[in-house]
């Protein structure tokens, strides 16, 4: 156990029925030279790495990430807006804030550099929502009231006479952007609304991750981004902020005591408590389960569309590569090299940010396109393999008995393809199925992007993660099956054997 938890341990004193009385809590300089858990390009990673120079920085993606770090000693600290840490230490009562502040952020709304007519627009809405006392009640219903059950979403009147502003935000932040009641809730949600219907404009959002937001932007693929967005001096230089509309504390997350002993014993063992307490937070609480739905319908439609696509151009790909033409093979073999050279998550940002960079499409048709160009160039590889090692004498034959070549293919050398590339194609597919896991890059909320937002919510990291895994193994079992089926059909042998019974 490192110096920290020592002292952290040291501080905490259990007594019957699990409470603790803390003689000292932990000090920023018991900081210096520990592991301090940031998300990248935040005023909190700027302002840990001035207050402590000599840290080792654990750079993460999300909030619930940073904060279950601290809480399985992966990290020392994670320093961040006080405001989302106090919600993240409401759900876990084994972390706790160091009292002394560690810098100071200011929050805007964040626009592209070139929207300066926007951002007139909205810093009039923010300066009108100021004077009417309207920030100062956001702040007091979301940031200071220390909830336990999130407000109520007020309804809006959208008539968008002038059009539609599309918002960007990533909805794991509480208590800024978040999922609740199957709804997205949250400061930045009802602050968009307000601003919407002040320029009469009609509100879209957009979930992202947070580290898309700015490219996001600069494709405009949003209009205006609000996800807790801190000003920096760095992100001034890419993007144009509003003015202010909120301030706060940036301070420390720690892990603050050891799980209390005694539990109470209701009859049931711990185990059973524990994974049932799990599924009712994780699953039945706030309708969870229909994001669990939503996403395994998406990761199924995106994996058998991406495959049939993947297969059909693949097939093309493999006739340019086996022609005899360089005008048809050069370019296959092209296409084939920087596919498989490109790690299909930057091939699916650049399809969305660059090349339908100002068209508005629907991410999870961009999705299938992208696994089923990725999965085109390895299937029309395994096709030309499969091809080639059938006896070129049986296509002799064929042609010598009066078959065209396209029969001769058709009725010969295809069937036996299929047989011998079956096992390679089927490990192919179940990649790609499990590579589907990243298509939360670009706003589509799959199986992995459903179990961010519950561990969002419940803080709770093996229950979520061990579901999807299960329902990931589930959907490759089912496609397997349906693909063990197709290749006992075209084996010769197997018919043989089902004639004969």
């Amino acid at each position: 156990m490192n110096r920290l938890f020592q002292l952290l341990a040291a501080c905490v004193l259990l007594v019957a029925g699990g409470s603790a009385a803390q003689a000292a809590p932990p000090q920023l300089q018991d900081l210096e030279g520990k592991r301090i858990a940031i998300l990248s390009g935040t005023a909190g990673d700027l302002a840990a790495r001035r207050q402590f120079p000599d840290a080792q920085f654990v750079e993460l993606t999300t909030t619930s990430d940073a904060a279950l770090a601290v809480d399985t000693g992966k990290a020392d600290a994670f320093v961040f807006d006080k405001s989302v840490l106090i919600n993240l230490a409401a759900k876990n009562p084994q972390l706790r804030i160091v009292e002394q502040p560690v810098g100071r952020l200011d929050v805007a709304v964040a626009m592209r550099k070139d929207n300066a007519a926007l951002q007139a627009e909205i810093d009039g809405v923010l300066a009108a929502l100021k004077q009417e006392g309207e920030l100062q009640r956001l702040r007091a219903k979301w940031v200071d009231s220390r909830y336990t059950t999130p407000p109520p979403m007020p309804s809006f009147d959208q008539t968008g006479r002038r059009g539609v502003l599309r918002m960007g935000t990533s909805a794991e932040n509480e208590p800024f952007s978040f999922h609740a009641r199957g709804e997205l809730a949250g400061l930045d949600i009802e602050l968009i609304h307000l601003i919407g219907q002040r320029l009469d404009k009609r509100i879209e959002i957009v979930d992202l991750h947070f580290d898309t937001l700015i490219p996001a932007l600069q494709s405009k693929k949003i209009d205006v981004a609000l996800a807790n967005f801190n000003v920096t001096e760095e992100r001034k230089k890419l993007i144009r902020y509003s003015t202010p509309y909120l301030d706060n504390d940036i301070s420390a997350l720690v892990r603050a005591q050891a799980p209390a002993a005694g539990a109470e014993n209701d009859g049931l063992p711990r185990w059973f408590r524990s994974v049932a307490d799990s599924f009712h937070s994780n699953i039945i609480l706030e309708d969870r389960y229909l994001l669990i739905w939503d996403g395994l319908k998406t990761t199924v439609i995106i994996s058998v569309f991406s495959t049939l696509l993947g297969t059909l151009l693949g097939g093309v790909i493999c006739f340019m590569r086996m022609s005899a033409r360089r005008l048809l093979k050069v370019p296959a073999r092209i296409y084939i090299a920087i596919l498989r050279g490109t790690p299909v998550l930057v091939l699916l940002m650049l399809i969305f940010y660059v090349v339908f960079a100002s068209i508005h499409i629907d991410p999870v048709l961009v999705a299938i396109i992208a696994f089923g160009m990725n999965f085109a160039a390895y299937s029309a590889e395994i096709f030309r393999t499969g091809i080639e090692g059938v006896d070129k004498g049986q296509t002799e034959a064929g042609i010598a008995l009066g078959f065209t070549r396209v029969s001769t293919f058709v009725n010969v050398v295809l069937p036996q393809t299929i047989h011998r590339i079956l096992p390679v194609f089927k490990g192919e597919f179940i990649s790609l199925v499990k590579m589907t896991s990243v298509v939360g890059y670009i706003a589509v909320q799959d199986l992995t992007k459903a179990s961010d937002i519950i561990r969002s919510r419940t803080f709770d990291a093996f229950f979520p993660l061990v579901m999807i895994a299960i329902l990931y193994f589930l959907i490759s079992w089912v496609l397997l099956q349906s693909l063990g089926y197709l290749e006992r059909v075209t084996d010769p042998k197997y018919g043989r054997k089902a004639g004969g019974s």
